[in-house]
């Protein structure tokens, strides 16, 4: 408990600190909207092309589309830290300051940065969300409201260890390794659509290494009502526990990789 209220109490530091310039947090803030909102308009002007995908109607797929923008910026915002912030900590050498702290080298880093801008991305992902859901239509119920935050929760966590990976890059060559980015920021753009659409390797990716099909896309298909694999209704809620798998299996790894850590100096 002592660890989250750390947290809360850092990310309410750091949102006063952006709130004390509002007019460049305004104009930041509306950046991002254009930006996100740019590509949602990308969508809607290419799905309005076509009757369907596959399986897939255009409301199915402004559904996964906010359903990734969602928990993608979700992380952006609370994950920071790790997402945008740890390959400078190791560059300037500042991460030599966090190890003489009792507290763990991830809290701390977690603890170091929040981005609100992305508050704007968040509102595109859930302006999807709700005209998905609409066109689909989404009959919806306490299950499917459960698997949907599931989803969004275990998503956010998967996103965390993928970008675990640059961290401990980072430790062993200084500078972020761009090869990371086809699984986070690469996989946010391709997994916007469903899974099943892409040709069989890239299924493999997705389904083993970086498992959005696991954490998003099936439970995304049961709330449309179109299964994807055709699993038991159970294995919606099992699923998702996959991006929980990745961010124990990269939290490891990063302690081992810490051991190895050699400043850089300031």
């Amino acid at each position: 408990m002592d660890t989250v209220k750390l947290y809360l109490h850092s990310m309410g530091m750091l949102l006063k600190s952006h709130f004390q310039y509002p007019v460049s947090f305004f104009m930041q803030t509306a950046a991002q909207l254009v930006m996100e909102g740019g590509e949602f308009m990308a969508l809607l002007l290419i799905v309005d092309r076509f009757d369907h995908l596959n399986q897939w109607t255009p409301g199915n797929l402004y559904f996964f589309f906010g359903l990734m923008a969602v928990s993608f910026y979700l992380t952006e915002i609370f994950g920071r830290g790790i997402t945008g912030n740890f390959p400078y900590l190791v560059r300037s050498g500042q991460l030599d300051t966090i190890l003489l702290r009792p507290r763990g080298v991830l809290t701390q880093v977690l603890c170091s940065a929040t981005d609100p801008r992305r508050i704007t991305c968040i509102a595109v992902g859930v302006a999807a969300l709700v005209m998905g859901s609409l066109q689909s239509p989404v009959h919806w119920s306490f299950l499917k409201a459960l698997a949907l935050t599931e989803s969004i929760c275990m998503s956010m966590i998967l996103l965390l260890g993928l970008f675990m990976i640059e961290a401990v890059f980072c430790i062993f060559s200084v500078k972020s390794v761009e090869l990371v980015n086809a699984l986070t920021y690469g996989g946010r753009s391709a997994c916007e659509y469903p899974v099943d659409i892409y040709p069989r390797p890239l299924r493999i990716l997705f389904s083993a290494v970086a498992p959005f099909a696991l954490t998003m896309h099936v439970p995304a298909a049961y709330i449309l009502d179109k299964p994807l694999y055709g699993w038991p209704v159970w294995t919606v809620f099992v699923t998702p526990l996959a991006g929980l798998a990745v961010f124990a299996v990269m939290y490891r790894v990063f302690r081992l990789a810490m051991r190895h850590y050699r400043s850089t100096g300031s």
